[in-house]
Order: C-alpha cells, then structure tokens, then sequence
C-alpha cells in the first residue's frame, strides 16, 4: 500500500471536526473502527486472561473514545486516552461526559513523540493507529519505527499490547514489532472467501513486551 492522506494529521482533524460536529447535533459518537466485534474482541481476551481491572490501560489514537467507554462499563478503571487530533480529544470527552464516564483520562499526546508522562502501562490497545502511521506521505517507515520505540517506553516490560489492523498481515506485524515484543496470541477475526482462497479482512494480535 502507498501513502494516503489517511496518514496525515490534516485529514484526521478535518474529520473529528466533522464527527464533533454531527455529535453535537444528533448526539452520534460517529465510526466504530473495525465494528463492535473489535471491542468485544479485545474485552473477552482481557477477561479470558483475567487481566486486574485497575490495570493501566493505553488506548493509542482513541478517536471518539468508544473503546474506553465499553472498558469501562466492564469494570476497568485505570483507563487513558491519547489522540493526536484536538478535535478528537474534544469529542472523546464529550462522548465520555454523555456516557458519565468521569475517570477515563483523555490527553492530547502523539504517540510518535509521547511526553515523559506517558509511560508503566499494562496494556496497550491499538485499533487503526498503526496503520495510519503507516500510510504517512513523509517517510512511514521511519514513522513506524518511532511508533515500535514509543511502545517500549510506554509499555512496562511483560505488559500486553493489543493491536487490531486493516492493512498488515499476522506475518508482516511479527516483523515490525520483532525488536522488544513477542506474539502471545492471534485473536480470532471474520474470514473471507476470494477465488477459493480464505483469508482475513482484520488482523488481530496481542504480544508481550520483553
């Protein structure tokens, strides 16, 4: 895949300012990425594992923050939010305010250069942000090693990053995050049937920071 102004800052602005906007109006929260199946996905595999509810929990690129929101009404209680886009931090908030969801923690931060506080989580939850990364127009590669660099300073060692992706493979994700993590687990995602091959839409991995 090349790049695409699905990674670039302006695009994710423009469209937050749009879903702020349509929220105000009718009160809709806007696009769950990857459908709701997404977040049942991740919270089943943290109850499965009987991950503490006070853990910390980073949601890297929370958009309108829907994710922290079900975590939420499953009992977790340690629970960030970062976004690059002000504007997605504004509606996150507001979704969260409806939602009476008063301690989730909703920040400003790009995870590329993450602020010193952001770091000893538990788990990490990456829904699309990785995949925006790198569709970047200005050198995703390099991007994409920031991104791996940031997730090691962020996340404690033996903590669980969650990632859910639209445009890498199970194999291709290995080898991006081959330098400080291990693959626990390939989460079970829908299937498709094309020239009689089977493949999946969605990948969906958890590692563990070494």
């Amino acid at each position: 895949f090349g790049p695409s102004v699905l990674g670039t800052r302006e695009h994710w602005d423009a469209a937050y300012e749009r879903e702020l906007q349509t929220f105000q109006d009718i009160g809709d929260a806007g696009e769950i990425w990857f459908g709701e199946e997404s977040m049942v996905r991740i919270i089943r595999w943290l109850e499965k594992h009987k991950v503490p509810l006070d853990s910390s929990v980073l949601d890297i690129g929370t958009g309108n923050g829907v994710l922290l929101v079900e975590l939420a009404k499953s009992g977790y209680t340690n629970l960030t939010g970062i976004d690059y886009s002000p504007s997605a931090i504004q509606l996150s908030e507001k979704v969260r305010e409806k939602e009476g969801m008063s301690n989730i923690k909703l920040k400003v931060e790009d995870f590329l250069a993450p602020s010193a506080e952001l770091s000893g989580f538990d788990i990490c939850i990456d829904k699309g942000t990785f995949d925006a990364v790198s569709l970047n127009p200005v050198d995703a590669a390099g991007k994409r090693k920031l991104y791996v660099g940031s997730l090691g300073r962020v996340l404690k060692p033996e903590g669980f990053f969650l990632i859910t992706s639209c445009n890498w493979t199970k194999e291709e994700l290995l080898n991006e995050f081959r330098e400080g993590f291990e693959i626990l687990e390939e989460l079970p995602t829908p299937k498709f049937c094309f020239g009689g091959r089977i493949g999946n839409s969605v990948t969906a991995l958890v590692f563990q920071r070494k």
